[in-house]
C-alpha cells in the first residue's frame, strides 16, 4: 500500500486524542518526574507496587470521551522514558502486566478501540532511563546501549504482532544526549526498526520521531504547517507545555475557544490536531478536561464538516484570507469554503481576498441563508447577520464556490 493510500482515513479524521499514563500519574508532577527529580530507578520501580487502578476501571471510558469530542482516532503511551510497559513483554518485566495491576491496559484499548470504531495508535519510546549507557554513551557502556536498542526492537515487535492491525506508531525518545541528529537512525537501527514494523503492519502509519522522516511531521505545542506535500500533525497539552502525564495542580489551562482555534488552524493548513489529556493513577481524567472535551465535542458535531477531511492545503491558505485575517481562519475542501469566525464582527461582516464567484452562502450549524455581495477587487460582504455571534466559540459560514479556491492577489492600499 502505498503512503497516499495509507494516508487517506488520517486526513479525513484531522483530530485525534493523546493519552500519557503510567507510573508518573502516582506523584502527579509530570512525566519526567523521574528524570528531573533524579529518582534511582530502584526507588522509582517501587510505584509499579502502587499502580492499581481499581477493577471497575475500563478504557471504555477514554474512547466514548475521544469519540464524543469528535475525535477520530487515539494514540496511547504504551511505554515512556521510565520504561514501564502497558502491555505483555517477554523483553521486560517492569511492566503492569508483572506488577500490582496484573492487567495488560494496552491490551484492553485496543478492545476499546474497536468496540467503539476509534482508530488505533501506540505511542512507543525509544529511550529507557533505567539503562545508563543511554547517558554515559555508547563507548564507556556498548553493552547498555545495545541492551536498550535490542529492548526496543523487540518490544515494537511485540507491540506490532500482539494486538492485531495497528493504524499509527507514534515513536518519542529518539534524541541521545552527545548523538548528533544525522547520527539518529544509526543508533537505534531505525532503518531496520522500521522495515520490520511495515512487514508486519503494511498500512501503518509511521511518525518521524525515530530519526527518519516515515509519514508525517510532529511540531509539539505549537501549529505549524510543514512544507508544501509533507504531512504534519500539531501534539499539544491542555495544561501546561511541562506536562503530558498527570499534574495535580495545574491551573493554567487553555480554554474552549483556543482550543478549537488550534484545532481549525491545523485543518486550515493540512494538519492534524493530537491533543493530550494525562489520567490519574486511577485511569479517571480530570474533570478541567473532560468539559472541555465535551464542549468541544458539541461544536463539531455541529461544524464537524469544515474539519473532517479538508484539502491537505488551501491555495488561500497563506494569502490575505488566512490566519492574518481579522475576522479568523479558513478551512476548504473542494469548491466549499469555510469561514471560521473567531471573532465575530457583528451585523455585516467583509471578508478580502476571494476572486472566485459565490454561489452561496450559509451558516454551517443551521443551513440559514445569509445575505451576500461580492465586489470585483475580492470582498465578500456578508450582511443582515445577527448582532450577537450566533456560536459562543466559532461561527462557521460556508461560501459555496464556481470552482476551486483561486485567491484574489492585491498589491498595494486601495486609492
Amino acid at each position: 500500500m502505498d503512503q497516499k493510500q495509507r494516508m487517506k482515513w488520517w486526513i479525513e479524521a484531522r483530530f485525534g486524542l493523546f493519552i500519557h499514563w503510567g507510573l508518573y500519574s502516582i506523584p502527579a508532577r509530570g512525566e519526567w518526574v523521574m528524570l528531573m527529580e533524579r529518582i534511582p530507578p530502584k526507588e522509582y520501580a517501587k510505584l509499579a507496587q502502587q499502580f492499581k487502578p481499581p477493577k471497575s476501571f475500563s478504557t471504555d471510558s477514554w474512547v466514548k470521551l475521544a469519540r464524543d469530542a469528535g475525535m477520530r482516532y487515539m494514540v496511547l503511551t504504551t511505554r515512556h522514558h521510565d520504561g514501564f510497559c502497558l502491555f505483555d513483554s517477554k523483553a521486560s518485566d517492569f511492566t503492569s502486566v508483572k506488577t500490582a495491576a496484573g492487567r495488560d491496559f494496552v491490551a484492553e484499548y485496543v478492545k476499546s478501540c474497536r468496540k467503539y470504531g476509534m482508530r488505533i495508535g501506540f505511542y512507543y519510546s525509544l529511550l529507557d532511563w533505567r539503562f545508563p549507557g543511554y547517558f554515559t554513551g555508547r563507548e564507556k557502556d556498548p553493552q547498555s546501549v545495545e541492551a536498550m536498542v535490542q529492548q526496543a526492537h523487540e518490544q515494537v515487535r511485540e507491540l506490532m504482532t500482539q494486538y492485531g492491525r495497528i493504524d499509527i506508531l507514534w515513536y518519542d525518545g529518539g534524541w541521545v544526549p552527545g548523538v548528533e541528529a544525522k547520527d539518529i537512525p544509526g543508533y537505534w537501527k531505525s532503518v531496520e526498526l522500521n522495515t520490520m514494523v511495515r512487514k508486519l503492519q503494511p498500512e501503518i502509519i509511521i511518525n518521524n520521531r525515530a530519526g527518519i522522516e516515515e509519514d508525517f511531521s510532529t511540531p509539539e505545542q505549537v501549529v505549524q504547517a510543514a512544507e508544501e506535500g509533507r504531512y504534519w500533525e500539531t501534539c499539544m497539552t491542555i495544561g501546561d507545555s511541562c506536562g503530558w502525564g498527570y499534574i495535580k495542580n495545574n491551573p493554567n489551562m487553555k480554554t474552549v475557544p483556543q482550543l478549537i482555534q488550534h484545532l481549525v488552524n491545523a485543518a486550515a493548513g493540512g494538519g492534524n490536531y493530537l491533543l493530550n489529556v494525562g489520567p490519574k493513577p486511577d485511569g479517571s481524567i480530570q474533570a478541567e478536561y473532560t468539559t472541555r472535551l465535551k464542549k468541544i465535542g458539541k461544536w463539531m458535531k455541529a461544524n464537524g464538516e469544515s474539519v473532517y477531511g479538508t484539502d491537505r492545503r488551501s491555495p488561500l491558505f497563506g494569502s490575505q484570507w488566512d490566519s492574518g485575517n481579522l475576522l479568523g481562519q479558513v478551512t476548504v475542501k473542494g469548491s466549499t469554503a469555510y469561514l471560521h469566525f473567531f471573532r465575530w464582527p457583528g451585523g455585516t461582516g467583509t471578508v478580502t481576498g476571494i476572486k472566485n464567484n459565490i454561489l452561496a452562502a450559509y451558516f454551517l450549524a443551521t443551513g440559514k441563508h445569509v445575505s451576500f455581495e461580492k465586489t470585483d477587487d475580492g470582498k465578500v460582504i456578508l450582511k443582515k447577520m445577527p448582532v450577537a455571534p450566533p456560536d459562543p466559540y466559532d461561527t462557521v459560514i460556508v461560501l459555496q464556490l464556481d470552482g476551486k479556491p483561486e485567491p484574489f492577489i492585491y498589491s498595494g492600499m486601495p486609492l
